[in-house]
Formats: structure tokens, C-alpha cells, sequence
């Protein structure tokens, strides 16, 4: 079982291929946010990687990340946990006083399909 480490919070050991955004939201227990519901359509779920950043990712996250100008981020909705892994959460709740939830619960699978690059 990979091993996530979410700075400041802990380590927490998560099923192989669960998306980042559900174990830093269940496993972790981090107030993360994913104001599109986990379908790359914002940013609002990014993330910092300190070690174990995945080589692949999907073009939905590669083009978001793009045309909003992002690097040195990811997008937690599409990133599997398929290795040991440590973040910097930099997207949560706390950050967001305005916002009264962090949006509707992203599914289990990647969204949309992903397509690897």
C-alpha cells in the first residue's frame, strides 16, 4: 500500500490507484477543496509536490494547468496514488471563508477519462 505524507498533517497509508484528492480528503483527513467536483475543470484542488511526483499526467490537467498559467502544481483530482508520495496541501477549506463547502465529492475514477501523457 503506497504511503502519503501530507506535510504538516502525517502519513497515512492509501489503496494503490485511489485518486490523491479522496486520500488527502479520507485517508489524511485535509480540509481539501475541489470546487468543480474533481473533473479539472478549476484549479481550486492543487496541490505541491515535495517527493514521488507521478511522470504521467492526464491532458485535461496538463491543458487546465496551462491556461491558468500554474506550475510546480498539480491537480490532486488527477493523480492517482500509485507509489509513495509526499505533499504540500495549499488548497483547503480554511483558505476559502467564503466558501460554505468544498464541492460536490469527486468521483473514485479520474475525470474525464484520462487520456496519459
Amino acid at each position: 500500500m503506497p504511503k502519503l505524507t501530507v506535510e504538516g498533517v502525517g502519513t497515512f497509508d492509501v489503496p494503490a490507484g485511489k485518486k490523491l484528492v479522496l486520500a488527502l480528503a479520507d485517508e489524511a483527513g485535509v480540509d481539501q477543496m475541489y470546487a468543480c467536483g474533481g473533473n479539472a475543470k478549476c484549479t481550486t484542488c492543487k496541490v505541491e509536490f515535495i517527493e514521488g511526483e507521478p511522470s504521467k499526467i492526464t491532458v485535461a490537467e496538463k491543458e487546465k494547468l496551462a491556461e491558468k498559467g500554474l506550475t510546480g502544481v498539480r491537480l490532486s483530482c488527477q493523480v492517482e496514488v500509485d507509489s509513495d508520495m509526499t505533499v504540500r496541501a495549499i488548497s483547503r477549506m480554511a483558505d476559502f471563508p467564503q466558501r460554505e463547502d468544498p464541492g460536490s465529492r469527486p468521483a473514485d475514477e479520474i475525470t474525464p477519462d484520462p487520456e496519459w501523457t
